[in-house]
């Protein structure tokens, strides 16, 4: 294999034609990148100094920086060896990220002029909506389109049984020391209703992942009161869908008695599949300062990060939607 681009991983050669393009969010490298990255947030348009101060305020409560960028290059080394275990030679994954560099297009261009004709398009998100995996295909395909690169996604995992189970085994054990009167609350990154509205099928593939990992425990014995809750929505004008996670730790608090010790919120972020601000801060600051203060205990299952065993199955989706 040819040496190693620090920035989109391996470089091509005849012996690992078909590329791997693996996207995701991206992150600020350190502080002083957080205004650049909020504008390209933002379309383009600076946010104002009291966006800004406040965003800058969030990473400031889980220590300045988001560790999302070494968590994903982490997934990133993972996938490529399990792609490596099972089919020896055959991919090579560089990353492509929305808001951060080496952007999508980037990496693109960077596989074009290694000669690759082939990319498998990989998002770090396990549902599908046009509006968050949609894009980013639809992105990778347009910067790819000049070089007459074909691009195939691999567009859902939302109820790979590998993360299922991953979920499951956390939130099973994560229960084991909670109060007995404890409300699993699945979540992921709320959207505009507007997409919603138009058919997107994102809260039907949030739900079949929750259905999975509670059918997955209910074989196992276990069984869970669960709900769904949307978090981290833009802060727009627009509508977002919800309900909010705030407010069903609200609900959920206001429909027992005050004086009741023995309730808790077990939050499962399965929208997110690495640590980053949207559960550093989102859950395990805020949503879990909010639980407190109606006296109700709080955790959250793990993010997968760079699990071996759900790299090594999605190892084996990129595998079959290249052979299939």
């Amino acid at each position: 294999m040819s040496a190693a681009n620090p920035m989109t991983g391996p470089m091509i050669s005849p012996t690992n034609p078909t590329a791997v393009l693996l996207m995701a969010y991206g992150t600020p490298a350190s502080p002083a990148d957080i205004e650049a990255y909020y504008t390209d947030i933002r379309r383009g348009r600076p946010p104002s100094p009291e966006q800004l101060a406040d965003l800058t305020a969030r990473y400031d409560a889980i220590g300045g920086t988001s560790p999302l960028a070494a968590v994903t290059e982490a997934q990133r080394v993972a996938l490529q060896a399990a792609l490596h275990r099972e089919a020896p030679g055959e991919f090579v994954v560089v990353q492509g990220l929305k808001h951060a560099e080496p952007k999508i297009e980037v990496a693109v261009e960077a596989l074009a002029a290694q000669g690759c004709e082939h990319v498998i398009g990989l998002v770090l998100a396990p549902h599908y909506s046009a509006y968050s995996v949609g894009q980013y295909l639809d992105r990778a395909r347009a910067a790819a389109e000049p070089h007459d690169i074909t691009v195939t996604g691999v567009q859902s995992w939302a109820t790979e049984p590998a993360f299922v189970q991953f979920v499951a085994a956390d939130l099973k054990a994560k229960l084991a020391n909670m109060p007995a009167d404890t409300r699993v609350v699945f979540t992921a990154h709320s959207l505009p209703q507007r997409i919603i509205a138009g058919g997107d099928p994102y809260p039907a593939e949030l739900a079949s992942t929750a259905e999975a990992v509670a059918a997955e425990l209910g074989r196992a014995g276990t069984r869970i009161d669960w709900t769904i809750a949307w978090q981290s929505a833009g802060r727009t004008p627009e509508p977002w869908l919800g309900p909010d996670i705030l407010e069903v730790i609200d609900d959920i608090a206001a429909g027992g008695d005050p004086g009741d010790a023995q309730r808790g919120i077990l939050v499962s972020a399965v929208g997110f599949v690495a640590d980053h601000l949207e559960v550093l801060y989102d859950l395990d600051i805020e949503a879990a300062a909010r639980a407190a203060g109606h006296g109700v205990a709080f955790a959250r299952t793990k993010c997968v990060n760079d699990d071996p065993t759900v790299m090594t199955a999605l190892a084996h989706r990129v595998i079959a939607k290249a052979r299939g």
